[in-house]
């Protein structure tokens, strides 16, 4: 199989590089994370301009019509920096559905916006004690006129602070727990009754809690069919794996740069210790691990887009094991070998760790998916629909 990227997507990388190695440096990165927004909108603007945030959206709606291979390109040069802005939520979660299940009205109201940087989405699908059961919704929608109101609370809804509409999952039927029923609505953030409470989660990204109470919302916020939503939410979480995925290899990479140079330098009885052979092993391990690690995120990224849904389920759930295990196994030894100085907030593997824990438990930590890979093998392959 042929892993060479294409020429127009090394160049997007280059540009990418250019532009956080250049206004991404880690005391900036300190400073937006110490921001009141928690993260910058003039880097949101030079993504914009340099046309990552249109790279998956139809062409017809000012995108580029990408593939998951071009996400992969951008987010592992986005973890090379531990961006904190919204990228997973706003783009991969909430752009995406809009882009594969919205109505030619929405699309066209909300994707060129998106392109340019003026609208930010995110996905409020979670609820507590759901572990990743991603059929476990309580909110409620109820028909009222020709639209819905809608009643529930969401947790940890990655870049729900920061959105300006919200992807809201609601039962228009069944009960927690059972696939059908679930049906998503467009919601904007400022609506009568909906509150939000945003905070930053351990890796310096952010989050909100977000309790609806008789949120009005029109008929044309339906998005995708009424009761059809988890189908649609499964494949967008799917996208979201592939590209955490490609991300913790941006980081892995930094890591194991910032851990080799260290030991060329701290020194142990008047020799760097990078010169103990059991600390050389221990970085050939770490590099191993990254490796393999890139294999499974380039077979997600190739299988994401599939239409064979039991496909991308296995592939994920693999992918996102794997790379879960490598990412805790780089980091832990990251820490190890930097010593106490690794654990201190001026030090930046410390940053670099903590990302890398957040991404092995986002959209399930690594036992859930190898659990989810051994039932998904158990039940063999899906049988082809009959003519």
């Amino acid at each position: 199989m042929n892993f060479d990227f294409s020429e127009e997507q090394n160049q997007l990388r280059e540009a990418l590089v250019r532009l956080l190695d250049r206004g991404y440096e880690f005391a900036r990165r300190k400073q937006i994370v110490a921001s009141d927004a928690g993260w910058s909108r003039d880097i949101w603007r030079q993504l914009a301009e340099l046309g990552a945030l249109a790279i998956r959206l139809p062409e017809a709606h000012g995108g580029a019509a990408g593939t998951a291979i071009d996400t992969l390109v951008v987010m592992e040069a986005l973890g090379r920096r531990i961006v904190v802005e919204p990228y997973v939520p706003a783009i991969i979660l909430g752009a995406g559905l809009v882009s594969r299940a919205g109505s030619d009205a929405q699309r066209t109201r909300l994707l060129p916006r998106v392109a340019s940087g003026e609208q930010l989405l995110a996905l409020a699908h979670d609820e507590a004690d759901t572990r990743y059961e991603l059929a476990r919704i309580a909110t409620r929608a109820r028909p009222d006129g020709t639209g819905y109101v809608l009643d529930g609370q969401k947790t940890v809804v990655l870049g729900g602070g920061a959105a300006d509409t919200l992807i809201v999952s609601a039962r228009t039927a069944g009960e927690p727990g059972e696939p059908i029923g679930v049906s998503l609505f467009l919601v904007d953030t400022h609506a009568a009754g909906v509150r939000r409470h945003s905070y930053a989660t351990h890796d310096d990204h952010r989050a909100a809690d977000v309790t609806l109470t008789g949120v009005k919302v029109a008929g044309d916020a339906l998005l995708g069919p009424a009761g059809g939503g988890l189908p649609l939410v499964e494949h967008a979480i799917e996208q979201g794996i592939a590209a955490v995925c490609a991300e913790a290899l941006g980081v892995m990479a930094i890591l194991v740069d910032l851990t080799a140079s260290y030991v060329k330098t701290r020194k142990q009885f008047g020799v760097p210790i990078g010169q103990f052979q059991v600390l050389q092993h221990r970085l050939a391990d770490m590099l191993m691990r990254v490796e393999q690690a890139r294999s499974m995120t380039y077979l997600a990224a190739t299988t994401v887009d599939s239409s064979d849904a039991a496909l991308r389920r296995r592939i994920t759930a693999a992918a996102k094991a794997m790379v879960g295990q490598a990412a805790r196994f780089v980091g832990q030894q990251a820490i190890q070998l930097h010593g106490g100085i690794g654990v201190t907030d001026e030090a930046p593997v410390s940053h670099y760790f903590k990302r890398l824990t957040l991404i092995g438990m986002t959209f399930g930590d690594a036992d859930h998916h190898l659990a989810r890979y051994s039932d998904l093998m158990a039940r063999g392959p899906t049988p082809a629909p009959r003519a």
